[in-house]
């Protein structure tokens, strides 16, 4: 697992007008904790190892390990569909052990929400979990993208309450 930070700037006119956007209602953010349950159980019993979530957008892309090198992306309400997680067959890893359990996937996603949800002007756009590699990938509407372990993520969270965070 690396365990380099990697924070990435982006462009510097986005930057130069943080505090003239704010966030905008999703669907996704509307029902966040559905969106992270159909997460969590696509992680936990369909074999995606790894997720990323784009709460603006409100879609999902997963990488199956049935098929890694294909990814497939999910948008909207179909997320929501009552037979979304019952289409893919149970699965596993194929033969890798994720390094991130239930307990910690929990914990990412519930720190993903806070991001996302309690700031107007620096909020997370989207978000990606590897449960493999023990990787975490944000991006916020500053612009700003970190590339983190899991093991760093948690031990600095409160890097992510600071005005500046991904700046």
């Amino acid at each position: 697992m690396p365990h380099r930070w990697l924070q990435i700037k982006g462009d510097p006119s986005v930057r130069a007008f943080l505090f003239e956007q704010h966030r905008v209602e999703s669907l996704f953010d509307a029902s966040i904790d559905r969106v992270h349950d159909v997460v969590s159980a696509l992680i936990e019993r369909k074999g995606v190892f790894h997720v990323k979530i784009h709460y603006s957008s409100s879609q999902i892309t997963c990488w199956f390990a049935r098929d890694p090198f294909c990814y497939e992306k999910f948008v909207r309400e179909e997320v929501f569909d009552s037979g979304f997680i019952d289409r893919f067959p149970d699965s596993d890893y194929a033969g890798r052990t994720a390094v991130l359990g239930a307990h910690e996937i929990a914990r990412v996603l519930g720190e993903f929400r806070r991001l996302r949800l309690t700031d107007e002007n620096i909020y997370l756009r989207n978000a990606a979990i590897n449960v493999i590699n023990g990787m975490i990938n944000m991006a916020f509407s500053c612009d700003g993208t970190h590339y983190i372990d899991h093991r760093t993520f948690f031990a600095k969270l409160n890097i992510f309450d600071t005005p500046d965070n991904g700046r």
